[in-house]
């Protein structure tokens, strides 16, 4: 046994106990020596584990890191493929890049590259995302068998699946604005960046990135009134690994459903449900002119359905115009 699995092993054993775990115990789990425990155990503190120990009754766990590594996200994502090789780094460029990286390696479908720290986030139209400590980066590598007209889909299952997320683990009110930004009162909250690599018919691979604003305190002046965090809008700290791990157990589920008919018709009702711009009348900014509409929601492609004053019906498909509220949501 290495010493990292020895040190997760501890780990497992005290979470496993409310009271105090016997060194005596340890030593007979782990077949080791005293000595052995006692070393782990101090090195699990360094790491930031809050490990209390009492003559006689021996350890108890009383507070762990927020750490979103592999052993700690793995806890509580309840999925059968995805997430079971993750890719952790303190500090990466991109978890995008990584990621790509990854899949013209050859990793894995399911394949998740986190990273506590970006320095070169990357955003929609070639826009900086600012990565401070406390949040969540992370970008999951696909092998869909999809057709490439499909592929971009997968973003909007993404955006589904992480606004359900947040609102089980903060008890947000979270929305989509069309087609993948999560919003919370007009502000974002988290963003995605899908790309891919793909010949004329065939997917290679499609990495999904993600953004969650989770604990940041504050905010530069000029995003202020742009964007927040889960902190800043509910008062309460999250558990970085458990909302992590609640996405993946989400995403994995409606990811499957979208595969069924590589389309949305699955999901359109749900994602729908929570769409922001739904019913209400939004810009519609094109290389020419700007038109105001009222959004009617998505249809099983994921092209946004508009209605003109007159009634008359039309989609737009992301990336051909730019779609922008009238009620706070930028």
């Amino acid at each position: 046994m290495t010493g990292r699995q020895m040190k997760e092993r501890i780990i497992e054993i005290l979470r496993e106990r409310e009271g105090y775990v016997s060194g005596q115990e340890l030593c007979g789990v782990l077949g080791v020596s005293r000595t052995a425990v006692w070393k782990h155990i101090r090195l699990l503190r360094e790491e930031g584990y809050e490990i209390a120990s009492v003559q006689n009754r021996g350890y108890r766990l009383c507070e762990e890191p927020d750490v979103i590594d592999a052993f700690h996200v793995q806890r509580y994502a309840e999925t059968k493929w995805l997430g079971r090789q993750i890719c952790y780094e303190r500090e990466t460029g991109s978890t995008n890049t990584l990621a790509k990286r990854l899949g013209e390696q050859d990793a894995e479908n399911g394949t998740v590259v986190v990273a506590e720290r970006q320095t070169a986030g990357r955003g929609r139209r070639g826009n900086t995302w600012v990565s401070p400590d406390g949040n969540c980066y992370f970008s999951v590598l696909l092998r869909p068998e999809l057709r490439t007209e499909q592929a971009a889909s997968v973003t909007l299952v993404a955006a589904l699946a992480l606004a359900q997320a947040v609102r089980e683990a903060s008890g947000l009110d979270a929305g989509i604005k069309w087609p993948n930004d999560i919003v919370v009162d007009g502000r974002k909250l988290c963003g995605i960046l899908t790309e891919s690599s793909m010949e004329p018919e065939y997917i290679n691979y499609i990495v999904v990135g993600i953004g969650i604003n989770v604990n940041q305190e504050e905010f530069p002046e000029e995003l202020q009134d742009k964007a927040t965090s889960i902190f800043l809008a509910s008062g309460v700290r999250q558990n970085r690994a458990k909302l992590l791990g609640g996405f993946l157990g989400r995403f994995e589920a409606l990811y499957e459903v979208f595969l069924e008919t590589g389309d949305l018709r699955g999901l359109r009702e749900e994602y729908n449900s929570l769409l922001v711009n739904c019913g209400k009348e939004v810009r519609i900014i094109g290389k020419e002119q700007e038109e105001r509409m009222l959004a009617v929601g998505i249809d099983d492609s994921g092209r946004l359905i508009v209605e003109h004053g007159n009634g008359q019906r039309e989609t737009v498909l992301a990336g051909e115009v730019s779609v922008r509220g009238l009620y706070g949501y930028v």
